[in-house]
């Protein structure tokens, strides 16, 4: 009983600590120190100014937009290449079966030609709808220049 009285006492003796985030109670070394250095307030072990901190979160920030924007081009140009190969596998197939003369050709290779045709046609309608998105998603992305270049 005794300890605990002695504790408190001592504790309501001392100024009161500052506070920061999860941290009940933090003492801080104040001796040496000039009065900017007492405003920094910091888990790391760092000195950076509030206004640095916020000057480089920005250029985080637009770090991490130029990012996305790179990946979601990037992702375009995946997706084209894929239609494109796609679309070239489809001819070459296709390019087969028109090389058999008519005459000669089954009814199930006249299927597939027509099969193949309107393949072919809805990846190249496919492919120019991602193109139509991907030049939407350059204008509406900022950052942008008009010839699509990063700048």
């Amino acid at each position: 009983m005794e300890l605990k009285q002695s504790l408190s006492t001592h504790l309501e003796a001392e100024k009161p600590l500052r506070r920061y985030g999860a941290v009940e109670e933090t003492a801080w070394k104040t001796e040496g120190l000039g009065r900017n250095q007492l405003d920094i307030i910091s888990m790391a072990e760092t000195t950076m100014m509030p206004e640095e901190i916020e000057l480089e979160m920005a250029k985080i920030q637009r770090l991490r937009e130029v990012l996305v924007r790179r990946e979601s081009e990037l992702r375009f140009m995946m997706d084209d290449i894929q239609l494109c190969k796609d679309i070239m596998d489809l001819k070459q197939e296709l390019q087969n079966l028109v090389a058999i003369p008519e005459k000669e050709k089954t009814k199930l290779q006249k299927q597939r030609e027509d099969e193949l045709i309107q393949k072919i046609h809805k990846l190249v309608q496919k492919r120019d709808f991602l193109v139509d998105d991907a030049e939407v998603e350059r204008l509406r992305l900022p950052g942008r220049e008009e010839s699509g270049a990063p700048t």
